[in-house]
């Protein structure tokens, strides 16, 4: 869960590979943009994202679930998340011990350059990322790689310092060209702007605040994409997004549940949810006096009203969450269910000497239940989230003041101030625990934003990471559950479906089961090399 780009941890605070701040106009129009080398609408999409990378260098964290457009990884995913060979040739020859992987390479691939692509370029993607002269904060990610190795320019082989089971999900992430990005500052170079890779599509260009324009690879080794031109429009405002939708001015659009059901009867759009681990989460920092109190951390816990979330926010288009694994997954640890129940939560302060105040709010030697909670400008899911949060509070005696800003008003906040974050990854459970409740990744970034600090999950966590034992990882996983009910140290709200309306001119689409990341590298578009759109 660390950033995807940049010197901090991006995950938990929104869509992986964010910025901190974006405009709430945006410069691309519907299937033209001139002077980007668009050829007309036939062979060209413009979809509607809510945010943008900080950098799009795989060093620095760009791209490192795949999917990144302009890169390849040694594998990839397919439309079931099951794991498929990209710039390997094939998935790797894993050693009995689950120390060794090799991967043998893909013949006659090339950077967009023109340059080949070889077994160097992985050694040094890897060993750049794990250089902590790097400003890549998943570095721990990758904690297990003890070396990597070229055996010529066609194989690679990893070794690991202990049994990772997920070790193969992480090379997913996107390889850079030694010829180029090794001959600049890994942190400033031009490279993290002007990036070339092996993947379907080139940057043209990226307007900061507003647009990235990309064109066809047509040497791409996958096949030469059919969508010649590939806009994304930065629109963090979602009522924005959604007018542009509706106006034409985009072809497709990342959408809440409200304004993607404004579009239901649309004869020319369709919408397409996707199943996800996305939860949205109310951190509870162990530095403020109230949230800092394990009796009022079981009291929200207990209070908010989960379903009632997911019926009116959400439209039905999620879950209630309990923790960062879904209900619905492997991973989940049956019992581990909070039910609705202000009336325990009351008690649960009256017994830790919380008492109601002259004006209804509790109050324990001298300090009043009242914390502020943030949540990002623009974002209505977070705003309802946030307004229903506190309203289930207040009727427990607890004042929540709920304030919007941007990340960079938000962020010197965190170590005291209640945010609604979201966060989550479907490709193994230590992806989305690991960084969210490690206490030595307290204050590191947007990791463990609450500064979670719990010794049995402590080591849960690590028993987890080090062993290939199936069994051993459930029963890892569901001790940290366990230990979520007894000091929650955050509250989860819901999970929550990704909502995605596109034009129909594109045919029927798919959808994988997503991340956090959304609307960048997920939704419909995730294999927009593959479309196909009508004549």
């Amino acid at each position: 869960m660390k950033a995807r780009a940049g010197s901090k941890a991006r995950a938990i605070r929104g869509t992986g590979t964010v910025a901190a701040a974006v405009a709430l106009t945006v410069a691309a129009t519907a299937c033209s943009a001139p002077g980007d080398g668009d050829d007309g609408a036939k062979d060209s999409a413009v979809v509607g994202i809510a945010y943008e990378p900080d950098s799009l260098s795989p060093l620095l964290g760009y791209g490192k679930d795949g999917n990144s457009k302009i890169f390849d990884g040694l594998l990839t995913r397919d439309a079931d998340m099951n794991l498929r060979p990209a710039l390997a040739a094939e998935l790797p020859e894993v050693s009995k011990d689950g120390r060794t992987y090799t991967y043998k390479l893909r013949e006659g691939v090339e950077f967009s350059d023109g340059k080949p692509f070889t077994a160097k370029d992985v050694v040094f993607t890897y060993e750049t990322i794990l250089d902590k002269k790097t400003n890549n904060a998943s570095r721990t990610e990758l904690d297990a790689l003890k070396s990597v190795e070229a055996d010529g320019d066609d194989t690679v082989v990893f070794r690991l310092a202990y049994p990772y089971a997920p070790f193969a999900e992480r090379t997913v992430l996107p390889i850079a060209p030694e010829h180029i990005a090794g001959r600049q500052d890994v942190n400033t170079g031009p490279f993290t702007t002007k990036p070339v890779g092996t993947g379907p599509y080139q940057l043209v260009n990226w307007s900061k605040g507003e647009k990235l324009v990309f064109k066809a690879n047509p040497k791409y080794w996958g096949g030469a994409p059919d969508i010649k031109n590939f806009t994304m429009a930065i629109i963090k405002d979602d009522d924005i997004r959604a007018t542009r939708l509706r106006s034409g001015d985009l072809d497709a659009a990342i959408l809440p549940p409200a304004l993607a059901g404004t579009f239901a009867k649309d004869d020319n759009r369709k919408t397409y949810a996707a199943t996800t681990f996305d939860y949205r989460v109310v951190t509870l920092p162990t530095g403020n006096r109230t949230t800092g109190d394990t009796a009022v951390r079981r009291a929200l816990d207990l209070a908010v009203d989960r379903e009632a979330m997911v019926a009116s926010i959400l439209n039905g288009a999620g879950k209630a969450a309990y923790g960062p694994v879904p209900t619905d997954s492997e991973w989940f640890t049956p019992g581990t269910e909070r039910a609705h129940d202000p009336e325990r939560a009351k008690k649960i302060l009256d017994g830790a000497g919380w008492r109601p105040g002259k004006d209804g709010i509790r109050e324990k030697d001298g300090v009043r239940a009242a914390f502020p909670l943030w949540y990002v400008s623009g974002d209505k899911l977070r705003q309802d989230h946030a307004l229903a949060y506190a309203s289930d509070a207040k009727k427990l005696g607890i004042e929540i003041k709920v304030q919007a800003g941007t990340w960079e008003v938000i962020e010197p906040r965190m170590p005291k101030d209640a945010v609604l974050a979201g966060g989550g990854s479907p490709a193994d459970p230590d992806f989305d625990q690991y960084t969210l409740l490690k206490s030595d990744l307290a204050g590191d970034g947007f990791n463990n934003m609450a500064w979670y600090d719990n010794p049995a999950v402590d080591r849960a966590l690590d028993d987890a990471r080090r062993t290939a034992d199936k069994a051993a990882r459930k029963a890892a996983y569901d001790t940290v559950q366990r230990e979520l009910v007894k000091n929650p140290g955050y509250t989860f709200l819901t999970h929550i479906d990704h909502l995605y309306v596109t034009d129909k001119r594109f045919g029927s689409l798919t959808t994988q089961v997503e991340p956090h990341d959304h609307g960048l590298a997920s939704g419909p578009w995730w294999n927009i090399e593959h479309w196909q759109p009508k004549p």
